[in-house]
């Protein structure tokens, strides 16, 4: 599977990439120019940037809410309508859905989904999803050596040639998935920790990953006092995913006990 190629896409022309911005900054010096000579133009001008933008945030908070719950089935199902009924549907709906079991520990039913999807160029394309959800799965599924192996295959691949943002934070979570493989591993590196936290804030989808990965790192180094922080606020994991035992294993490592659920 590592050794599958991925075709690369198209970098966009300086034009395109600039237009956006071209267009955003003149919107602003009309808006700016407009309540200069007349400061009544400031209110409605508010409200058409709130009826803009206020809806776009608060589904982006709630999505947010929602990946940080842990409600695995629910996010999928949030997810249902993004992927239609076509021929690459039936490759992407299923590494969809193992890419979220995966993120949430539910080992099992990631490996069903990935069975389901069919091979075609959808498959091949989407090489990269693919190799970071069977890394996790193997790091949670005890095959340290491959997860790791798959991780580093993932850091040597080429960015896309997306904005630099969305490079550097492809970046951040390539190489946390690969502190996360050495963390399950217990062979943490100076800096794994770090490495880790910035991941866990750079997506909400592996959030919790991460910070069961930074809590191991924590009890190998002798750390055990940060393991209750780093674990105080994760939901309660439901007996599918492996969190569920990670969490009381990691509380018992530090001498913390678990809350119990009243």
């Amino acid at each position: 599977m590592v050794g599958m190629s991925t075709p690369r896409p198209q970098r966009p022309s300086l034009p395109q990439a600039l237009l956006p911005l071209a267009v955003a900054g003149l919107g602003a010096a009309l808006a700016a120019q407009m309540v200069a000579r007349d400061a009544r133009y400031c209110v409605p001008l508010l409200a058409l940037v709130a009826f803009l933008f206020v809806p776009a945030v608060l589904g982006r908070l709630r999505m947010h809410k929602l990946l940080m719950s842990g409600d695995v089935e629910r996010l999928i199902s949030s997810w249902q309508g993004s992927v239609g009924g076509s021929a690459p549907a039936s490759t992407m709906a299923p590494l969809v859905r193992a890419t979220a079991y995966a993120a949430y520990g539910w080992t099992a039913a990631a490996r069903r989904a990935m069975d389901r999807a069919n091979p075609g160029p959808a498959w091949d394309a989407a090489l990269e999803q693919r190799i970071f959800v069977e890394a996790l799965l193997d790091a949670f599924e005890g095959d340290r050596e491959g997860a790791m192996k798959k991780a580093a295959a993932l850091e040597s691949m080429p960015l896309s040639s997306a904005g630099l943002l969305a490079r550097r934070r492809v970046n951040i979570l390539r190489r946390g998935l690969a502190a996360l493989t050495r963390a399950f591993a217990h062979v943490s590196q100076r800096g794994d920790a770090g490495v880790l936290a910035k991941a866990a804030k750079a997506s909400p989808l592996v959030h919790w990953a991460m910070r069961y990965a930074a809590a191991i790192v924590a009890v190998d180094r002798g750390r055990l006092g940060e393991v209750a922080g780093l674990l105080s606020d994760a939901p309660a994991w439901p007996e599918e995913s492996a969190f569920r035992e990670y969490h009381g294993e990691l509380l018992a490592r530090a001498g913390v006990a678990p809350k119990v659920a009243p």
